[in-house]
């Protein structure tokens, strides 16, 4: 029996991550710092116009992402 050597990438990927937006599990998405944006928030985020209130929702949101700390 063959067993397939996997890193932590590959499980995240296989399993799914938290979207800090819809904060359902994806499996495809992007990462910005140490937080995750599946692709159907970040095209919905990116087709909404600043006159739409689902701007604003969007902004509480990605106000979640923590900057990673910087090491000297």
């Amino acid at each position: 029996m063959e067993v397939e050597n996997m890193n932590s990438n590959s499980l995240q990927k296989l399993n799914g991550e938290i979207c800090i937006i819809c904060d359902l599990k994806k499996s495809t998405g992007i990462h910005l710092y140490t937080s995750f944006i599946c692709v159907d928030c970040e095209k919905e985020m990116t087709n909404t116009q600043t006159s739409d209130p689902k701007y604003q929702y969007y902004l509480e949101k990605l106000r979640r992402v923590k900057n990673p700390p910087l090491y000297s």
